[in-house]
């Protein structure tokens, strides 16, 4: 059994790494540097993927930067009230196809958005490792992302995330206060079937 401060308990022994991670939507006003997100961006870089195509891409903004203003107007009303704070913003990006080693021409990729989350899952893990927290979300608007963010035909938005340190939760509407808490997880049994699907 591994337990750590937030009072987060693993049914097995785990690195404390993995429950000190969560996503808080208060954040202190700190900033990120570049060479800071960057590392972030370097951990995600070493993500398993299909071929080692690496088919994840960022497209960031840190707050107070001319990016800025664009990439939190693509978060819906409610993530913006909060994301407002953070100290980056990140698009998750993948393409689509896959140049298969050996062959010149590309091809669909089956796994592309699988493998940009196993970039996702690193970055986040790094962002605790250095002090910070990373609150990954759906709730942008899918149909502008594209243009605003100037991707070309082949490249899907997967998830934005809003990157801080974690604040003092009084600075949130009082309805979020109180989920203002890092999560608990389903036990193992119901997720994880030997031999065949069971759930």
């Amino acid at each position: 059994m591994t337990k750590t401060a937030n009072n987060r308990t693993a049914d097995h022994a785990i690195d404390p790494l993995f429950l000190e991670r969560w996503s808080p939507r208060a954040f202190t006003n700190e900033i990120i540097t570049e060479d800071g997100l960057k590392a972030l961006f370097e951990a995600a870089r070493w993500a398993p993927s299909s071929y080692n195509s690496q088919p994840w891409r960022f497209v960031y903004a840190r707050r107070g930067t001319d990016h800025w203003p664009a990439l939190l107007g693509l978060l819906n009303e409610f993530n913006q009230s909060w994301a407002k704070n953070a100290a980056a913003l990140v698009f998750i990006v993948s393409k689509e196809t896959m140049a298969v080693p050996g062959k010149t021409e590309e091809v669909p990729s089956y796994s592309h958005s699988f493998d940009a989350g196993a970039a996702w899952a690193n970055l986040a893990l790094q962002a605790v490792r250095l002090g910070w927290q990373a609150h990954g979300m759906v709730g942008f608007d899918h149909a502008r992302a594209p243009e605003v963010l100037r991707l070309p035909a082949g490249y899907r938005v997967e998830a934005a995330v809003a990157i801080g340190k974690p604040g003092d939760k009084a600075q949130l509407p009082e309805a979020l206060q109180a989920r203002e808490t890092p999560s608990q997880r389903n036990p193992i049994s119901t997720t994880a079937f030997e031999g065949v699907f069971a759930g």
